[in-house]
């Protein structure tokens, strides 16, 4: 009773993660599903009396492979402005394709499984001399050959992240007297100010004071700044209040113009 309500249960999850995993429209929401579907097949594993199996799905795919998608995502980079322009042609025609070969082979499983007689988990392996014979009889006997385009297809990932993550040098690198004639013949040869400098408070919500006594602006948070707004907190100094609204209408054009970046982008594709 037990294993028939782990089973329903966790093939809603799966169920459902995939479908997350396939529709969400950021990568980040993508990845955090497909850990969802790896931790519910290892917990199915485990419910089936193969636990090398789930310790497998947990250590290898869910550990190593799911950091592997991590590390891509952090080195490619992920906002919220993510480019929805195709920019691989036929790319949706093969996915129609893949998408039904792999419908055909799911009927073929599900036929296999409601028509073949049912053997168990724990009569195979019990046949075959325990868990790990068991697997490695099908492994390189039955499976070899889709072990090793998984093999190649965790290769060619790899390959993959390595030819994102590669960035093309357009000019020399720039050495410390070329990094140091650029700062002082720019408009600010001194460092920028800190939070807390010249304040009366030390903290990093209070801007920086110039000699002169005026606040800097470049020392004002932005991200405090947006939320002290969205809060409805307003500085007490005038000085100030006027010079986070500056920051803010700033941040807010630059939002915009992004924004109108993407859609002439998209109404081009179209």
């Amino acid at each position: 009773m037990g294993e028939t309500i782990t089973f329903w249960v966790l093939a809603v999850v799966s169920v459902s993660a995939a479908l997350g995993l396939v529709f969400s429209r950021k990568a980040v929401y993508s990845a955090l599903m497909l850990g969802v579907v790896m931790l519910s097949l290892a917990v199915l594993y485990a419910v089936q009396d193969a636990p090398f199996l789930a310790a497998v799905q947990i250590i290898v795919y869910t550990g190593a492979v799911m950091m592997l998608f991590l590390f891509v995502l952090m080195l490619v980079g992920v906002d919220s402005a993510d480019s929805l322009v195709e920019t691989i042609k036929g790319q949706r025609l093969w996915a129609t394709i893949a998408g039904l070969g792999f419908a055909a082979l799911l009927a073929l499983g599900t036929g296999n499984m409601v028509f073949a007689p049912a053997k168990g988990v724990g009569g195979a392996v019990q046949e075959a001399g325990g868990n790990v014979p068991a697997l490695a009889q099908l492994i390189f006997t039955r499976h070899v050959f889709a072990f090793e385009i998984t093999s190649a297809l965790l290769i060619t990932a790899a390959l993959g992240a390595m030819v994102l993550a590669h960035r093309e040098r357009v000019r020399p690198k720039a050495t410390q007297r070329d990094l140091a004639r650029a700062r002082f013949t720019g408009p600010q040869p001194s460092p920028l100010p800190g939070p807390g400098t010249y304040a009366l408070h030390n903290a990093i919500d209070m801007p920086a004071l110039l000699p002169d006594g005026s606040v800097s602006s470049k020392s004002i948070n932005r991200v405090l700044a947006r939320h002290d707004q969205e809060d409805g907190v307003k500085p007490t100094d005038p000085a100030k209040a006027a010079l986070v609204k500056q920051v803010i209408d700033k941040d807010v054009a630059v939002e915009e113009d992004v924004a109108a970046t993407e859609a002439a982008h998209q109404e081009d594709a179209k």
